[in-house]
């Protein structure tokens, strides 16, 4: 660990007294229903080894505040890198415009927590930048030893440490401070001019030391160079409506695209998604139980309170196939009547919260995932996704296996390349017919996109049986 001691607050590290800045704060939000000043400061750097040499380093410092007054579904928002009394007072004065003659009351405040999902880790401080180009150099160089086969070793190490302040109305500061780590190799591998890829990510919220021991990274390569060489020998995908098993862990991340946005608050409060006003009915088939929860130790997605304040928790969403919930930040859950889930989250002090998953998953079962397979006359066992697209309207989905294989007569056999699943996220979760006994979340390599800002987060799932799912490919 290395763990810093307790720093004194943004704020009075910036000169400003947090007794005027709780002034100033508490003058804007009079008449209004919420809001918040949240103050940031982060650290962040990246590496990036290719070709045998490294490519890129770079560090990037960043600090800033913004100050919500929210009036009814009205929020004013004004941000600054200035972390001063006469830029908060200036934001104040522009944020309030939002309530022009609006009187509202205030909502209640967040709950306060002792916990503590993770340490005070600094990823920057430890390694020190020759050990971890040191690090990409030996990686690139073990991978290349692996196999004959190999071309192209790319490896990165990304670290930040971004330490948040929230200053409520009634006057209590907030501050957590979120490391957050994370170590990617990708493997290019070619014969007889034929070139393909493997690619493995890992990480979380600690320092380094969790994810760059020999064991890790060296599994990482392995892993890696197995599903460039599978895809190697892939032939092109068949196309058409067949049963589709898909593996645990990343897999998960077509439930977040297809399933998890359509359940975030405001979505549902403004009436766009595909869940909305659904609440008691079925949605999915019998044992399908879909859950957020922000509130795991150290995992990428978790945070120890949102953007807004609010501890996170894990929240049920879809109960034995029912929707019983949605994500909400404070204003979703003011607006429908609801509890705030601790989902509250923005990409940093120049963006609004909204509501946004943190570590979404789908509960396993007690079916191995041999079984699956050995019931599938013809289909698809999708070992790995790649990248994906959904409409948050319908749940309309398309999304790219990175590592697929036939399944015939109830056995796995030739591995597949561009094969695409396409389908709707309400439809897929009523054709789930088997629900694995190997449940597990991804490495920790999840980046999710809503309006314009990307956060981290976590996706997880068991191995699963969707029936007649449509595979585009390029041969019937």
């Amino acid at each position: 660990m290395n763990a810093h001691s307790p720093a004194p607050s943004i704020l009075d590290s910036a000169g400003v007294d947090p007794r005027r800045a709780q002034d100033i704060l508490a003058n804007a939000l009079s008449g209004a229903d919420d809001g918040e000043l949240f103050v940031e400061r982060s650290e962040s750097e990246s590496f990036l080894f290719d070709d045998g040499r490294l490519k890129s380093a770079s560090y990037d410092a960043t600090e800033g505040f913004g100050l919500r007054v929210v009036a009814g579904e009205t929020a004013g928002y004004a941000h600054s890198s200035e972390i001063s009394e006469a830029a908060i007072g200036r934001a104040a004065d522009s944020a309030a415009l939002a309530k022009r003659g609006y009187e509202g009351v205030a909502a209640e405040a967040p709950r306060a927590t002792n916990t503590k999902l993770y340490g005070e880790d600094d990823p920057l401080a430890s390694p020190a930048f020759s050990e971890k180009v040191a690090l990409l150099q030996e990686i690139d160089a073990w991978a290349r030893a692996r196999d004959p086969r190999v071309v192209q070793v790319m490896a990165a190490v990304a670290g930040e440490r971004r330490t948040v302040e929230i200053l409520r109305a009634d006057g209590r500061l907030i501050r957590d401070v979120r490391p957050l780590c994370r170590i990617n190799v990708q493997i290019t591998v070619e014969r007889d001019g034929r070139r393909e890829s493997g690619y493995t990510g890992a990480g979380g919220r600690a320092g380094f030391e969790a994810w760059i021991t020999p064991d890790q990274w060296q599994a990482q390569v392995d892993e890696a160079l197995r599903q460039a060489l599978v895809n190697l020998e892939a032939v092109p995908a068949p196309a058409g409506e067949m049963d589709v098993v898909l593996g645990p862990g990343w897999n998960g991340v077509l439930l977040h695209e297809a399933v998890g946005h359509g359940l975030e608050g405001d979505f549902n409060r403004k009436g766009t998604s595909a869940f909305s006003g659904r609440i008691g009915e079925r949605v999915a088939a019998p044992g399908v139980t879909v859950f957020d929860d922000g509130s795991i130790l150290g995992r990428r997605g978790s945070l120890t309170v949102d953007d807004e304040g609010t501890p996170t928790s894990r929240t049920v969403l879809i109960e034995d196939g029912i929707l019983v919930g949605y994500m909400h930040d404070r204003m979703s859950a003011r607006l429908m009547g609801e509890q705030a889930t601790g989902n509250g989250r923005r990409q940093s002090y120049a963006h609004m919260p909204m509501p946004r998953m943190t570590n979404t998953g789908m509960l396993g079962g007690d079916t191995p995932r041999e079984e699956m397979i050995a019931s599938t006359k013809r289909g698809l066992y999708c070992a790995n996704f790649g990248g994906g697209q959904v409409d948050i309207t319908n749940g309309k989905f398309v999304f790219q296996c990175t590592e697929a294989y036939l399944i015939e007569d109830g056995k796995l056999t030739t591995p597949v390349k561009g094969a695409t699943l396409i389908g709707d996220g309400p439809s897929a979760l009523t054709r789930v017919t088997m629900l694995g006994d190997d449940f597990g979340f991804d490495p920790g390599i999840g980046v999710c996109g809503k309006s314009g800002q990307s956060v981290p987060v976590g996706v997880g799932q068991p191995s699963l049986k969707i029936t007649g799912l449509t595979v585009g490919g390029t041969s019937l």
